[in-house]
């Protein structure tokens, strides 16, 4: 492992991309070191001295556990799981195969509980650490054309706030933020995105600033739950061909 084990370690998943990479880059910044979970990763990140890469796709959940398992023997015990990954897909729900509801839900909600089940033992066992998921503003308002999608982010939202009841007792915190829309590369295969102007969507450094607080929080205290939006809602949608 390239990690410093003097340093604390954190645990991130989507740690290649968008608002999981710019977590990494901010925790990377901060002195710590990361042990990211992705499918693929280019050179600069896996060039970073405190970067340790490890590919490997949630969505396959059958192989989940065994790989899991492999990666828990290496890092027992981190200082907190930040669980970033997941994707979007619209459209009424008719318009969705079950082979693409069933992907959705793998991997934006039961990848994220595998892997926060995996190591909850040992970070209950030290008695401190956290466990961060990267939900929605799906989470707090269904929409059109978002039912499927919706129903992953408010499940990871549900799933949160109970793990966090279960952990209370255990010095673990639980946390869950929830951004609007943010400016990454969620929306390229999209026909919507949020407006161009700087008040018109947020930065995925917005998002790592929220779980920085989060992660920084005196040990007794927590931060439950995060919402983020822009100042102005603005959505703008692709022009029909």
């Amino acid at each position: 492992m390239n990690a410093n084990r003097s340093k604390k370690t954190y645990l991130i998943s989507g740690a290649s991309r968008g608002i999981g990479r710019c977590i990494s880059e901010r925790l990377l910044a901060e002195g710590c070191a990361v042990v990211g979970i992705a499918r693929r990763f280019d050179a600069a990140l896996s060039a970073h001295p405190g970067f340790d890469p490890v590919p490997l796709d949630l969505s396959l959940l059958d192989e989940l556990p065994a790989q899991l398992k492999l990666l828990r023997a290496r890092i027992p015990a981190p200082a907190g799981v930040i669980c970033a990954a997941g994707y979007g897909r619209f459209g009424s729900v008719e318009q969705f195969s079950q082979r693409q509801i069933r992907a959705l839900i793998d991997l934006n909600l039961t990848s994220q509980i595998l892997l926060a089940r995996a190591f909850l033992p040992g970070l209950k066992a030290q008695r401190r650490g956290s466990i961060l998921f990267v939900g929605s503003e799906a989470a707090l308002a269904g929409g059109r054309n978002g039912a499927v999608y919706c129903a992953s982010k408010f499940g990871l939202r549900g799933f949160a706030q109970s793990l966090r009841e279960e952990c209370a007792a255990s010095g673990v915190r639980v946390g869950i933020v929830n951004p609007g829309m943010v400016e990454t590369g969620f929306f390229a295969d999209l026909d919507f995105r949020p407006g161009g102007e700087p008040d018109q969507h947020l930065t995925p450094q917005d998002v790592a600033d929220a779980v920085w607080l989060m992660l920084n929080t005196r040990q007794g205290a927590v931060i439950d739950e995060i919402n983020l939006s822009p100042q102005k809602r603005v959505i703008v949608f692709a022009k029909p061909d």
